[in-house]
């Protein structure tokens, strides 16, 4: 612009600077290079300066169909296979129903705040984890490409779980079902029952050996599971149908895979509660160990649960929002689906120890009946006096009860030889105490009761139905997490790049389908996501509470939203989840470093599960995982504050340099207007209420170079030393 201009006249003669540049920067739209233009189908928004068919203007972003679809993929999303196989294990190992305290409480303090920061951020700004962490902080940019790596991660693996449980849907179409009996192995006439399965039982054989043909260290590849990578095969090609067109796509399907698992669990709730010994299981649930509250193992793997179980920093919610109008409620539905996902746990684990409660009775009898067995063996044998038994008692039909009876007056009878007796006390508690969790729960101790029901193959189809779905659900937020910061940084096609995920990670998931596959599940499990996700959601709290402002982002919902939020969320924000996540971070390494990285591997000679320790190359393996998610971090923050690569602050689309043009030439009409009228036009600083109702005065409120004590570098206006503006570093 000449230096003659009248828009220089006026900086130079230290006269405010008008709305153009300032509010240009400081409103609703982000710098991206080719995706400036914000507008949500239906809502009648265009950037300002650019109708509907500008040239150059934007495409269009898709928008959900309803507010129940967007729900139901928020709520498929978060509820998952850890609300079915991760929460009644942690409840039953950490006190019961006293659990329920420290996680209800976890939930409020750091669940909800969190949830609806990351909705809220996504619905601002409407882009995806890349992309909002680039507008609310270029330095800290890497807290998306983190993000993405996570999903990636969890995706290769999270597949597998589904495709194991295809493989067990196909084969629940039989009776009785395969897994119900140990096989039988024939040497001419002699016929005996595998000693593997003998050892161990049915459903554990069927597993480890049928399904998985797994091998007794992670060294041992084995080569491929032709079973296991079809089934692979199968769950990319329907996760890659569900979202090949994006929203369009995966909203419908999420109607029927959100919906579907309630259903089932509801079907497996009235079953569990007909059947005999339910009550017991759910009376053990639920009786509280007060004293376990104590303990501070309980709230950290609290704090862990309330953490993963809303899918907090994977980019999915953020993905999913970003989709929404502008002025979308999003605090109704951040409170909404962290209520539905608890209660799915809550029903889920109603469900879990009803049907564990059965299979406890059911192995209660049955260790009853052999040590019955043996009994009358002893006292045909003369070993046992018949004197022992009481009267009433009859050993071929011997309830639990009396069995404790016996066997309290033969140890007392019997005390130096009661050993070599072999006698089980089959106590109904130590069955209820031998609850398995994830794999263990799911393919093993969940398909041993579903043996013993009446039209057991039914429940077995509805059952490892119901697990595909949730795990469907999951897949689809986790792939809209990977391909929406894709899309909105690149000019790809849906259906092309949506595709070439599913290929790539098909192919990086061989390392699962191998017969060691099983224990690189649980190496990705275990290091892949926990740590990385813990650190990056601790920088997105920072980063809009401390970097951006708590006080500036509070206005900014309240001009969304229509209200301004609660102001506890403005405490919790700023200081009780940075402390709680701090702490959570700190205990995970704690705990890192006194458990040795191992694994449990299946010792084909024993039958039994024996821990083992990574190897060298696996443990540099399990540390590389974690390396690898948070490396963006540093990497992006070191090069943007060395100027290193650009940030996108100076790099503008066609349309947005055009709106800036036209809104400098309306500065040159108002100072036509100011010198003729002798007014002054400069509209006055935004004021934002702190939440004691102190006044803020904000030069520089919603910039997207917030995080950058310098200005915009590629304006040519350059106004004179505004009078004490707030610091845009930290807000205090």
């Amino acid at each position: 612009m000449p230096k003659s201009s009248k828009v220089t006249q006026r900086a130079q003669s230290h006269e405010l600077v008008t709305e153009s540049v300032a509010d240009l920067l400081a409103h609703e739209e982000p710098l991206d290079c080719k995706l400036s233009s914000l507008h949500v189908p239906g809502t009648g928004e265009h950037p300002a300066g650019a109708g509907p068919h500008t040239e150059g203007a934007e495409e269009e972003r898709p928008a959900w169909n309803s507010k129940l679809q967007y729900i139901l993929a928020q709520v498929g999303f978060s509820v998952g296979l850890g609300n079915v196989w991760r929460f009644p294990y942690l409840c039953q190992k950490n006190g019961g129903g006293a659990y329920l305290v420290p996680y209800f409480i976890l939930l409020l303090i750091i669940g909800i705040p969190l949830f609806f920061l990351e909705l809220a951020v996504g619905q601002k700004i409407r882009r995806g984890s890349i992309g909002v962490w680039n507008y609310v902080c270029p330095r800290l940019g890497g807290i998306g490409m983190s993000s993405l790596m996570v999903c990636g991660f969890v995706g290769l693996y999270y597949n597998v779980i589904i495709g194991w449980s295809i493989f067990y849907f196909f084969q629940s179409f039989q009776y009785p079902l395969p897994w119900s009996e140990c096989p039988i192995r024939r040497n001419g006439t002699l016929a005996i029952v595998e000693p593997e399965c003998d050892k161990s039982s049915a459903t554990t054989y069927f597993w480890y050996r049928q399904t998985l043909n797994t091998t007794s260290t992670i060294a041992e590849s084995g080569g491929l599971n032709v079973k296991m990578t079809l089934s692979l095969l199968v769950a990319w090609i329907i996760v890659c149908l569900a979202v090949i067109k994006g929203i369009a796509s995966s909203g419908k399907v999420m109607y029927f895979s959100s919906l579907f698992p309630y259903v089932v669990l509801l079907c497996f709730l009235v079953r569990g509660l007909m059947l005999k010994g339910s009550v017991d299981g759910i009376a053990h649930m639920f009786t509280p160990k007060l004293e376990k509250m104590l303990e501070p193992q309980v709230w950290r793997e609290a704090a862990t649960q309330v953490f993963f179980a809303l899918g907090l920093g994977f980019g999915g919610v953020i993905a999913f929002s970003s989709y929404n109008k502008i002025d979308n409620n999003c605090h109704f539905d951040a409170v909404l689906v962290s209520v539905i996902n608890f209660l799915t746990s809550i029903l889920a684990t109603l469900v879990v120890f009803a049907v564990l409660g059965f299979k406890a009775n059911i192995m209660n009898e049955k260790c009853v009946a052999e040590n019955a067995e043996r009994i009358m063996g002893y006292l045909n044998s003369s070993v046992l006096s018949p004197e022992l038994i009481p009267p009433h008692v009859n050993l071929s039909q011997l309830s639990c009860t009396d069995y404790m009876d016996i066997y309290n007056v033969i140890r007392t009878v019997k005390e130096e030889r009661f050993g070599t007796l072999g006698l089980q006390p089959c106590v109904l508690e130590d069955e209820l105490n031998k609850s398995a969790q994830g794999t263990g729960l799911a393919f093993i101790a969940f398909t041993e009761a579903m043996t013993h029901f009446p039209a057991s193959p039914f429940w077995s189809v509805m059952f490892f139905f119901m697990l595909i779905n949730l795990g469907l659900g999951s897949m689809i937020g986790t792939m809209t997490g990977i391909t929406t910061p894709i899309l909105d940084a690149y000019k790809v096609k849906k259906e092309l790049l949506t595709v070439g995920c599913c290929v790539v990670a098909f192919l990086c998931g061989l390392l699962f389908v191998q017969r060691s596959g099983n224990y690189f599940v649980t190496m990705f499990d275990d290091y892949s996501a926990g740590l990385p996700l813990t650190v990056v959601v601790i920088l997105e709290n920072i980063s809009v509470s401390w970097v951006y402002g708590t006080k500036r982002f509070m206005q900014d919902l309240e001009d969304m939203l229509g209200f301004r939020p609660c102001q506890i969320y403005f405490y919790l924000w700023k200081y009780v989840s940075p402390v709680c996540l701090i702490v959570l971070i700190s205990a995970s390494i704690i705990e890192m470093a006194f458990n040795p990285p191992g694994y449990s591997a299946w010792v084909q000679e024993l039958a039994q599960e024996r821990f083992q320790s990574y190897p060298p190359w696996a443990l540099a393996m399990c540390f590389s995982l974690i390396v690898l998610a948070m490396l963006p971090l540093p990497l992006v923050f070191i090069a943007r504050h060395f100027n290193l690569v650009s940030d996108g602050s100076n790099k503008l689309s066609v349309s947005y340099r055009r709106n800036m043009m036209k809104d400098m030439s309306n500065l040159e009409e108002q100072d036509e207007a100011r010198s003729i009228l002798r007014t002054k036009l400069a509209p006055a600083p935004k004021i934002y209420l702190t939440p004691a109702g102190n006044s803020s005065v904000d030069h520089n409120a919603l910039s997207p170079i917030s995080c950058y004590e310098a200005g915009y570098q590629n304006s040519t206006v350059s106004p004179p030393s505004p009078p004490s503006p707030v610091s845009p570093e930290f807000d205090s």
